[in-house]
């Protein structure tokens, strides 16, 4: 218990409150790089900013450590369809859950490593959740956006080309209320990116009396 002195017409009394975190589970995470406006394609929806700075050497800038934390990704149409015009092996070991109301169907090819889901974001993740996938990389600028708008985000792994791209599909949409993320590391390469981890802040509640 705590206690701060309320003063009134020259009298004073302690007031007690506690303080209360409030813990939400949140358990899916992001892992993107944006241009320095905060793009994460350019107007046509292509991402060819990202090949303007080579990776630097001998670092993979976290994304296998990253990749230990989750279970499975989720991704929205667009960001599946990007992935398979890159014309290379499916980059994926773990599952892939696409969330799409238009695509009829996932390619023969990846029949066993990707999966259609749909439905709105809490029966989508309720669908995931019952394959027994919990903590999911988010990618993709809606995936992310709906996410961050039902407070379900618990951490955010932002690279940053150090590119000017003026327009394109950004990172970041409207929200109902303030989030609040804390920086936990950053990190400037010698390729000229700089990367930050933000964490979701725990929520703190006072209660008088």
């Amino acid at each position: 218990m705590n206690f701060f002195t309320l003063k009134y017409k020259g009298k004073s009394a302690e007031i007690p409150y506690f303080i209360h975190t409030k813990t939400i589970m949140r358990n899916h995470h992001v892992f993107i790089a944006t241009s320095l406006d905060g793009y994460i394609a350019d107007a046509q929806g292509a991402v060819h900013f990202l090949d303007t700075y080579p990776m630097p050497g001998n670092s993979d800038m976290g994304y296998y450590a990253f990749m230990d934390r989750v279970d499975a990704l989720l991704m929205g149409r667009k960001s599946f369809e990007t992935v398979l015009g890159f014309g290379v092996a499916w980059p994926y070991t773990k599952p892939v859950f696409v969330w799409s109301q238009t695509l009829q169907e996932i390619p023969a090819a990846l029949a066993e490593k990707a999966f259609l889901v749909r439905g709105n974001l809490y029966e989508v993740e309720a669908q995931i959740k019952a394959k027994g996938y919990t903590q999911l990389y988010l990618d993709g600028g809606q995936v992310i956006q709906s996410f961050l708008q039902a407070d379900k985000v618990s951490s955010m792994t932002i690279t940053t080309i150090p590119v000017l791209l003026g327009n394109g599909v950004k990172l970041f949409g409207e929200l109902e209320n303030p989030l609040a993320f804390q920086c936990i590391s950053s990190t400037c390469y010698d390729n000229g990116m700089a990367q930050q981890v933000f964490e979701r802040k725990p929520e703190i509640h006072v209660k008088m009396g």
